[in-house]
């Protein structure tokens, strides 16, 4: 029996409430000793730890960086090496795209380059609306490559969505970003025959928007990931008889959540905008997930300080959220993002889970960090079990076997 055979079968409804807060990019790496959740001032998560299990938790396997997809996916409890989800379909879907059959979509950044070579992945985080001026320019100029038509969706601040549409497209392409700055413009390349048509395209593409946007700043080309098909996944409700809601401000976090069967509630993009959404659709679902981005973004910036900063406000807010008194409530993150590295890391993110239910960690630990939980009851874990956790102390899960 396989792991969703196991949580269809166990499964059963109450009216248990759970919350999973994720804090993107959540854990880091010492600077003068010290990792971001260890400097900010956050006297309510370190209460919260006292009356919590802690732990850490693996989002893929030892020593992988995990890509916020598969991440999140383990975070839902869907085994993220069997299901390959590319982040062109999660930014489509968050963006409210319709995808059909023959369409394939891909997430775009904007990038600056100097000759060739690409000096900033993000073009200075732009503006949405700027973004917006962007695409609108673009979409007069770029329909069709070939016989394949071109539509162009905006995104948060840098990002877009490309959706092409035509017969005979593959999603088995490589993603045209280089990943770092100081290399040359990236281009896709297929994995297989019938994809060398579907690269062609992309590279055209990437071409075009490059000669469109000449000696503009900070915008002038871009860069291309996650090329992806719509695919099939069985929904939260499926396995886990969970009436779930998503609060999140960010296209992809939303996407993958609809994809999973998630309701997308309308939220600001403020911590305190999102946390007012879970208190105003609190009585109408029993799973919330809650997703706050700027950890991460100030992690892959290099901004040890706004990190610090975000975490604190999140600490301000927690309280509203503890007067709600969910059965069940976790908080932890998707992936590591320490701002010392500028990018996701391997490190496993600091985790808490809180109900009636829970066991003392050993030595009582006061703070809630990545070394308390390093000691914690729970030890290391993997993602793809803190659905199920979740579950269990919210009585949510049957007995298995006589």
């Amino acid at each position: 029996m396989d792991r969703e055979t196991l949580y269809q079968k166990i499964s059963t409804e109450n009216e248990n409430k759970i919350i999973m807060i994720i804090l993107d990019g959540l854990g880091g790496l010492p600077v003068n000793q010290k990792t971001e959740l260890e400097t900010a001032t956050k006297p309510n998560l370190n209460q919260l730890a006292i009356e919590s299990e802690l732990g850490l938790a693996m989002p893929i396997s030892m020593g992988i960086t995990p890509g916020s997809g598969p991440a999140h996916l383990a975070l839902f409890g869907y085994d993220p090496l069997n299901y390959s989800i590319g982040r062109g379909i999660l930014e489509a879907l968050g963006v409210g795209i319709k995808v059909g059959e023959n369409d394939i979509a891909i997430r775009g950044n904007f990038a600056t380059q100097e000759k060739g070579i690409i000096t900033d992945r993000r073009a200075g985080r732009i503006s949405t609306k700027k973004n917006q001026e962007i695409i609108a320019y673009l979409d007069k100029k770029i329909n069709w490559i070939e016989d394949v038509q071109i539509k162009l969706y905006s995104g948060e601040e840098h990002r877009f969505v490309l959706l092409i549409s035509g017969s005979g497209l593959s999603d088995d392409v490589s993603d045209a970003d280089p990943e770092t700055t100081g290399k040359p413009i990236s281009y896709s390349k297929a994995k297989s025959p019938q994809a060398e048509r579907t690269a062609k395209i992309l590279n055209k593409f990437i071409i075009r928007v490059t000669e469109e946007l000449s000696g503009q700043q900070p915008v002038n080309t871009c860069l291309l990931r996650g090329t992806a098909k719509y695919p099939t996944i069985p929904s939260m409700n499926e396995l886990f008889q969970l009436k779930a809601a998503a609060i999140a401000s960010y296209p992809m976090y939303r996407g993958l959540a609809q994809l999973v069967g998630m309701d997308i509630l309308d939220t600001g993009s403020s911590i305190r905008e999102e946390i007012n959404t879970l208190k105003k659709f609190f009585n109408r679902y029993n799973f919330f997930f809650v997703h706050i981005k700027k950890t991460d973004s100030y992690g892959e910036d290099g901004n040890f300080s706004k990190k610090v900063k975000t975490i604190e406000e999140f600490d301000k807010i927690l309280p509203d959220i503890l007067k709600l008194n969910p059965q069940t409530l976790v908080i932890t993150g998707d992936h590591s993002t320490p701002s010392t590295m500028k990018s996701h890391s391997w490190h496993p993110n600091p985790f808490l889970i809180k109900s009636p239910y829970f066991r003392a960690n050993p030595g009582k630990p006061k703070t809630f960090c990545e070394t308390t939980c390093a000691n914690g009851v729970l030890g290391r874990f993997y993602s793809i079990d803190i659905l199920p956790l979740m579950m269990a102390h919210a009585l949510k899960f049957k007995k298995y076997g006589a």
